[in-house]
């Protein structure tokens, strides 16, 4: 399950900075006010109002009706960052962070034991017996 969790978290890290890096190219068709095609990377189709128009041969009549709109959405182009581009403070918290995360991670074995000298009380008397709490 772990390295399920991994891989996908993987592919959603990687499809993230390839969406963040591709400039993104939006151009839509507007006729009489309606939106009639909507494309990404290339041209939007046009509704055929200009043949209509060049079949009529009228030179006095201009196509007021359609209209092309376009944006693009710039990616990111620098993503190669170092550590020397933060400034000293936050260089010494990233390793000041780093080095507390990573010692979480400390195998139980090796963790000290506080109470290992000491030894464990006397027993006395059976206190299951006395509480009469026994397991069926």
């Amino acid at each position: 399950m772990k390295t399920v969790f991994h891989h996908t978290i993987s592919i959603l890290l990687a499809v993230l900075v390839l969406l963040s890096t591709v400039s993104w190219t939006v151009d839509k068709h507007f006729c009489m006010g309606r939106v009639m095609d909507i494309s990404l990377f290339v041209d939007a189709e046009e509704c055929g109002m200009e043949v209509a128009m060049a079949a009529m041969e009228d030179k006095v009549m201009e196509n007021h009706c359609c209209d092309d709109e376009s944006f693009t959405f710039t990616g990111q182009d620098d993503l190669k960052l170092s550590l020397y581009d933060l400034e000293i403070e936050h260089q010494d918290f990233l390793v000041a962070f780093t080095y507390s995360y990573l010692n979480l991670f400390v195998p139980v074995d090796k963790l000290p034991v506080p109470n290992e000298k000491y030894p464990p009380p006397l027993l006395v008397k059976d206190i299951t017996v006395l509480d009469q709490v026994f397991l069926i």
